[in-house]
């Protein structure tokens, strides 16, 4: 079941009835026709305002993919915990349906513990790719706890996008793989950058859009 309303700033937000409770999608159509849709989930601590999924949500519908910004049901509840890893995957699979309605190719994508939804729940709902923003490699200071065999068991085109200082894994801290990785110099787990290092905040959101864009673009060549 999905209820359609506006927000203030016009865009379209669907309500969609999952096994985990009610998520909400936030539409950022294309300026034009459609070739892909890129529907991207937040993480453990936040919502959909991470300045990474502003940035994209903002940037790409110009270049032909729209964005679907998802709010798990517990952000829509207003809890502060998030639930266990099964229960967030649950929470996903409920508002395929509705993304797949769009006619459109999709890639699942999300930010930390998103990420790590989207990279095990790719094969299974049939998306066309994976972006992982900030994938938490392991817990800070746990290396030895490693999440590597979600993301390289995501089973379709992926790029991984990694702030440079991410305590939750460092880029060189990866293992190689057939994913793409994009790194974010100086980045923290939330892509903020230090005011003294050698780019900007603005700076750095451009690396990731511009990033995202190439790859998408290759996506469907």
């Amino acid at each position: 079941m999905t209820h359609e309303t506006q927000t203030p700033q016009s865009e379209a937000t669907q309500l969609v009835e999952t096994d985990a409770g009610t998520a909400r999608i936030t539409w950022h159509p294309a300026d034009e026709e459609a070739r892909l849709l890129l529907a991207v989930s937040h993480g453990a601590g936040g919502g959909i305002e991470a300045r990474d999924l502003q940035a994209l949500a903002a940037a790409l519908p110009a270049h032909g993919v729209s964005v679907a910004l998802v709010e798990q049901p517990w952000r829509v509840a207003g809890k502060k915990l998030a639930p266990a890893p099964k229960t967030l995957d649950v929470g996903w699979r409920g508002i395929w349906p509705a993304l797949e309605k769009k006619g459109l190719p999709v890639v699942s994508g999300g930010r930390s513990a998103g990420a790590r939804v989207a990279c095990r729940t790719a094969t299974e709902l049939g998306a066309a790719a994976v972006l992982a923003l900030s994938f938490p490699l392991h817990p800070p200071g746990k290396p030895e706890k490693s999440r590597a065999d979600e993301l390289l068991g995501a089973g379709v085109p992926t790029l991984v996008v990694q702030g440079g200082n991410d305590p939750f894994g460092k880029p060189a801290e990866f293992p190689e793989g057939t994913y793409e990785l994009l790194e974010v110099p100086f980045g923290d787990h939330g892509f903020k950058v230090p005011k003294k290092a050698e780019l900007s905040q603005d700076d750095a959101m451009t690396v990731i859009t511009d990033g995202v864009t190439q790859w998408a673009g290759m996506l469907d060549a």
